[in-house]
């Protein structure tokens, strides 16, 4: 790959929500996964169905990589509004696509532009003596260096549709000739974007046929309007990197919960976290390897309390079960969670974050659920929290929290969010063969017991686990009450009994601190013995990682402590790790610093410097690069907000 200058070419997309910004990107990074290219992607889009502005990161190397990039290279436009939102975002020597009927229109005809930015916007252009419209945005952009190309798509739609009397069915292929326009420009051998075309749109030749067309036509005409001399990146392919898979956060969930064995799952639709159940309806008959089907039954209920309630049942009578909800689904899951902690049901919760509180943010990122995750509820129970840094890692934990589920026979929250459910990133394929499933301590009822036998379910052990017997199992029988009880689960305010029971529960807990391996609760990234400590949990681990890499790189020691296991908190190993730390940073995507306060009062270190971006956008490499090179150069404060009022 030619990327001059740089290890990465960063390309954006954007228009109207229901454009056809989504399919645009799949097929950028689609041509370049098939040329053995790594891809990073991720998208950013309102909470309304049609309209309003949306757009997608995608980036791309030949190694792999963890976060996007908020400087771009390539912007590829659909409407004036993607072109004055992300032009200033644009970096010398970078080019702007256009469409020749946005070259000049007003800052004040572009309907869904929020009045802050036009106001900023319209200063902005202002000072430098330009016109408020998109040509004055086209004008700064050539001051600054950018090359501008224009394309008359609406004259490109038109030749396409010739004869055709479904002309608007032409129309539909703006998407497709956007992405023409950049790989052409790039120089990507068009084959590479005809093959991602086939596969995205395998099963229907005559759509594959038109949007072919509209790539020769495309790539004809960039040819002869000739690639601009001032605009110099390129990319080419890198064969021979084996398969690889184009899978997003949410699809990587819902795929090791299939690897895990999960046959039921309930959901109430709410964003993000509604397209990993509509994933798994898509693929609820899982083919074997050595033949036949196995069915997953996925439930939409009525509400988020039966979602709970209905997976907890599923549990109860055998099935490896799961919900999927996102914050607000969640706080009206609560009283079911406590059930279930109540019964040692071993749910699993996914909990996709978005931006809070109450509705919020419903399609951007916060890292928000930390603290709720841990102490929702009323009264003391006992569960585990698992957060995953990226993709891959959202793969094999989907498929572990059952086995913790099962092992310690309580509810598993698996924390993602917004970033992670929309990213899409390039992987070798997933090691199904590592995944192990254990279904933890299991009643084995005797040859002769009677069927009718009572069992003490909840009879305490030193290890606070008791086998467990699957609904209707003979010689199983006992009470299943959201009320305090007996060992046979009879309702019961017994001061001694009750004290036994939260006692027994209670060493759940202190047997998952005791039991997970140190590389199950935590991993360092970096230099292991350097002072300079960076802390973090969740999907800011690509960014970090990535930062970290370049203060490494200019010789600087530093280490990142990224944290998957946040309850029961790892406080002994964070104890022993942040000893010699200095600084001690942490970095999260919260206005407050959830893991701040949680690191702080479980272990007694308190950071140094607290660094937090809460504005519903992903952090950036390169923002965070900025923010710890000034920490170790000593002239930062002790808290640091990442802000971009441009992303």
């Amino acid at each position: 790959m030619a990327v001059e200058g740089e290890a990465s070419l960063a390309w954006r997309v954007g228009g109207p929500q229901g454009s056809g910004v989504d399919t645009a990107a799949r097929l950028f990074s689609g041509a370049c996964a098939a040329g053995g290219l790594h891809t990073f992607g991720r998208r950013e889009y309102y909470s309304n169905i049609m309209g309003r502005h949306s757009y997608y990161d995608v980036r791309v190397s030949d190694r792999k990589m963890g976060c996007h990039r908020s400087l771009i290279h390539v912007l590829t436009t659909f409407g004036a509004e993607t072109l004055v939102r992300h032009a200033i975002s644009t970096v010398p020597g970078g080019i702007i696509i256009y469409n020749q009927g946005d070259a000049d229109e007003s800052l004040r005809s572009i309907t869904f532009l929020e009045e802050r930015l036009r106001d900023d916007l319209a200063a902005y252009l202002s000072e430098r003596d330009l016109p408020v419209s998109t040509a004055g945005v086209l004008e700064d952009a050539r001051r600054r260096d950018v090359v501008t190309f224009e394309v008359p798509y609406d004259d490109l739609t038109g030749t396409l549709a010739g004869s055709l009397v479904d002309k608007p069915r032409a129309a539909r292929t703006l998407n497709t000739m956007a992405v023409a326009a950049s790989c052409a420009l790039i120089g990507y051998d068009r084959r590479y974007l005809i093959g991602a075309l086939r596969k995205h749109f395998g099963d229907r030749p005559k759509i594959v046929d038109l949007n072919v067309r509209a790539v020769d036509l495309v790539y004809d005409y960039v040819q002869r309007q000739g690639i601009p001399d001032a605009f110099h990146y390129r990319l080419t392919p890198e064969p021979g990197n084996g398969p690889m898979l184009v899978v997003g956060g949410s699809d990587a969930a819902a795929l090791g919960k299939i690897a895990a064995g999960m046959t039921f799952q309930t959901y109430y639709p709410i964003s993000p976290a509604t397209d990993e159940s509509v994933y798994l309806e898509s693929h609820s008959n899982i083919h074997l390897k050595g033949g036949g089907e196995a069915p997953i039954v996925i439930v939409q209920t009525e509400d988020e309390l039966a979602a709970v309630t209905m997976a907890s049942g599923a549990v109860i009578a055998g099935a490896r079960a799961a919900t999927a909800t996102s914050g607000p689904g969640f706080s009206l899951m609560v009283e079911g969670l406590g059930w279930a902690g109540m019964n040692e049901v071993p749910l699993v919760i996914t909990l996709y974050q978005r931006g809070g509180p109450s509705t919020g943010l419903p399609t951007r990122i916060e890292q928000g659920d930390l603290l709720p995750s841990i102490y929702a509820g009323h009264g003391d129970f006992p569960r585990l929290v698992v957060a995953s840094g990226d993709v891959e890692d959202t793969f094999y934990d989907a498929a572990q929290v059952f086995n913790y589920a099962e092992r310690y026979q309580t509810p598993v929250i698996h924390l993602l969010d917004q970033t992670l459910a929309r990213t899409t990133q390039t992987l070798p394929p997933f090691d199904v063969g590592a995944i192990r499933i254990e279904r933890g301590e299991r009643y084995q009822p005797a040859p002769d017991v009677d069927p009718n036998a009572f069992y003490k379910r909840f009879e305490p052990t030193p290890s606070g686990i008791t086998p467990r017997p699957f609904l209707g199992e003979p010689g199983g029988i006992h009470w299943l009450t959201g009320t305090e009880h007996t060992e046979y689960g009879q309702v019961t305010e017994d001061p001694v009994i009750r004290e036994q029971q939260m006692e027994k529960r209670g060493r759940k807990l202190e047997l998952a601190a005791r039991e997970i391996p140190f590389e199950e609760k935590l991993h360092i990234h970096g230099d292991p013995n350097a002072e300079f400590t960076v802390v973090s949990w969740g999907s800011t681990k690509g960014a970090v990682v990535e930062a970290l890499g370049g203060l490494l790189a200019d010789g600087v020691a530093v280490r990142l402590i990224h944290v998957r296991l946040l309850w029961p908190f790892p406080a002994e190993e964070l104890s022993e790790l942040l000893r010699d730390a200095r600084p001690l940073v942490v970095i999260e995507a919260n206005y407050g610093g959830q893991f701040a306060h949680l690191l702080s009062g479980q272990t007694c270190y308190k950071p140094d410097h607290l660094v937090v971006k809460y504005n519903g956008r992903p952090l950036t490499c390169g923002e965070l690069t900025r923010a710890l090179q000034s920490i170790h150069q000593g002239d930062a404060p002790e808290h640091i907000v990442l802000r971009n009022p441009y992303e």
